[in-house]
């Protein structure tokens, strides 16, 4: 498919003068089934690229053993591309950002206390090299050099927001190139002195990133390379959601305009997002800006493609100023996929977390003197239960938890006794009986922190729990990772109404009332499989499988308030849906399957992504 090169400030692609005109689509975002719905929408807009991230953690979830199947198996995607007439930029990295969990690092890192991330330390490096040494090779066969539809590499990701360790960078640079990566290599950072400076290096092409301020953008870049052609690797034409935030939204034309005048300078551009997709399971990744910000299931990005698939204004107003220039599309753009109103699903059973011995099917207990993060006990992903005994009596103190990560439930002799959360540290009122009492606290990992000097984030408690001043020792620690393969063995009992409830234990009761964690499962029947979506009005806090997929977290503190399920997950006949929900169910422990989306409150973005930069800067 050619070899890109670049001369006098401008690509040239097996000799002849080119511009990428890439939009990004993450293949680990989306079911394999549609990726050639999305990237046959990416080409019918005029796009002649995809460029996609390449998720270490999604490669490599536990140190050692490898994944390249299913939504992992990044070949395939490349080679679609290939087939349907689109070159592929790859981004490697080891660290993407990507509002992904970790960044993409994998959370078995940080298992290794004295690891230092993203420079030569040499425990990084030889795990780097491990994962490369797999992932590579891959990549070798399917780069345009030999015949392949990849055009260029990127050695790091936005670096220069992070650290200058140039030897670091130096020595990413020459694994790839040992490796057999022959195609262009590139770096991207943001366009300010610190970041161009700490994140380029000499004989590496760089890129820049931003969403707005073109002159000045470009300005900036053109101080540091002269004669390279110019690259927005990351044109931001929309923004990711917070959980407790509005949804963001950028206006349609607004991202025209912005894209006109990079196209009237002469630039080559990447897109991000041209189709967001989907945070499904634990991926989603977090900031930390003021505090502590977890990341919505939902990536839709206001994207020109919608995480459903759905073209949007955006997407005509970006084909129209692709047309301007000359790129017009590439393809018919494909039929729209169905979507299906399943209606209400009763979800009639119930296993409590802590009745019937399901604690018991879910996990084994360890023993541990001091409080340790999951990453101790070998976990990445999930929640964690700490269980200990207080003696007693104990009057009016105050239960203190150092350093949560990231949001804790408290239960004192099997009742709530409140929640503690990263972003609102508040120490919870407790009262100890002369008998004493046992205290449980289930810790929810809601995401490593993605970008940014806080990305050394591990998860559970990390330092300790005490009452007053006075530390609390001697901890039965379970792991509860979740995995789909282990619910099948928990103890599902009907869920009873609040009247029968009352009339049994609190460890099995399952009126709302209890508020303590379980989960409830239901079924349903497809004759014609569509997207759908779930929404889950009168819950609280918790995640979703369907048939044994981890849809991800939902959260009725908004935005997002239906999670989406794409149809290939779906199997025509009886569907399974699995809600564990923190909180206790509602009193009618049912949810709705629908045909329309929703994302919630709206808010715009164009103020945060005009003055990214700036406030890079300032910082």
């Amino acid at each position: 498919m050619g070899v890109l090169t670049w001369k006098n400030g401008q690509y040239l692609l097996d000799g002849q003068p080119y511009r990428i005109i890439s939009g990004a689509v993450h293949y680990f975002r989306v079911v394999p089934e549609y990726w050639e719905d999305r990237l046959l929408k990416l080409k019918a807009c005029g796009f002649n690229t995809v460029e996609t991230y390449i998720a270490w953690n999604v490669h490599e979830p536990t140190e050692g053993e490898f994944n390249f199947s299913g939504m992992a198996d990044v070949g395939s995607f490349i080679e679609l591309a290939g087939k349907l007439g689109l070159h592929v930029i790859v981004r490697p990295s080891p660290f993407i950002c990507a509002e992904w969990e970790f960044g993409g690092l994998p959370g078995w890192l940080l298992g290794y206390g004295e690891i230092r991330l993203r420079c030569s330390d040499p425990l990084y490096l030889s795990k780097v090299d491990h994962y490369y040494d797999e992932l590579i090779p891959r990549m070798v066969p399917l780069l345009s050099s030999n015949g392949g539809p990849i055009l260029a590499v990127q050695v790091e990701n936005e670096y220069g927001s992070y650290g200058n360790d140039h030897a670091y960078l130096e020595y990413l640079r020459a694994g790839l190139v040992r490796r057999g990566v022959d195609v262009l290599l590139f770096t991207s950072d943001g366009p300010t002195d610190e970041m161009l400076l700490g994140g380029s290096i000499d004989h590496v092409h760089a890129t820049v990133n931003f969403g707005s301020r073109v002159e000045e953008s470009f300005g900036k870049y053109r101080e540091y390379r002269t004669d390279e052609p110019l690259m927005v690797m990351e044109f931001w034409n929309g923004w990711f959601d917070h959980w407790m935030e509005d949804h963001h939204v950028r206006d349609a034309a607004d991202v025209a305009g912005v894209l006109d005048e990079m196209l009237e300078k002469g630039s080559s551009i990447n897109m991000y997002m041209f189709h967001g997709g989907t945070n499904f399971g634990f991926y989603s990744g977090a900031n930390h800006i003021k505090t502590y910000e977890p990341t919505t299931t939902s990536y839709d990005y206001d994207a020109p493609l919608t995480e459903w698939g759905d073209k949007t204004e955006k997407y005509e107003a970006v084909r129209t100023v692709l047309g301007k220039h000359g790129f017009k599309p590439g393809c018919a753009f494909p039929e729209p996929i169905p979507k299906a109103a399943y209606g209400k699903v009763a979800l009639s059973e119930m296993a409590g977390l802590f009745a019937d011995a399901n604690l018991e099917h879910l996990s084994e207990p360890k023993q541990s003197v001091c409080i340790k993060p999951m990453e101790t006990f070998g976990q990445s992903y999930g929640f964690i239960l700490y269980s200990t005994f207080i003696p007693g009596p104990r009057q009016g103190q105050q239960l203190h938890i150092q350093e949560v990560r990231d949001r804790a439930q408290v239960f004192l002799d099997g009742r709530p006794l409140g929640v503690i959360e990263r972003w609102n540290l508040q120490p919870l009122d407790i009262t100890v009986p002369a008998t004493g009492a046992r205290l449980d606290i289930l810790v929810e990992n809601m995401g490593r922190i993605n970008y940014g000097p806080l990305i050394h984030d591990p998860k559970g408690i990390t330092e300790g729990v005490r009452i007053d001043n006075q530390f609390l020792y001697n901890w039965t620690v379970r792991t509860l990772p979740l995995a789909s393969q282990m619910l099948s063995s928990l103890s599902y009992k009907p869920v009873m109404d609040k009247g029968q409830a009352e009339h049994e234990e609190l460890s099995t009761s399952t009126s709302e009332d209890t508020g303590l964690p379980g989960f409830y499962r239901g079924s349903f029947q497809v004759e014609d499989i569509g997207d759908t979506f779930l929404r889950f009005d009168g819950w609280t806090k918790g995640v979703a499988w369907i048939n044994g997929f981890n849809l991800g977290r939902y959260w009725n503190a908004g935005p997002q308030k239906a999670l989406y399920i794409p149809g290939p997950l779906l199997r025509k006949g009886e569907n399974e849906l699995v809600l564990f929900e923190l909180h206790g169910g509602p009193e009618s422990c049912e949810v709705e399957l629908s045909d329309q989306p929703d994302l919630g409150q709206t808010a715009a973005v164009d103020e945060a992504v005009l003055n990214f930069v700036q406030d890079e800067e300032d910082k």
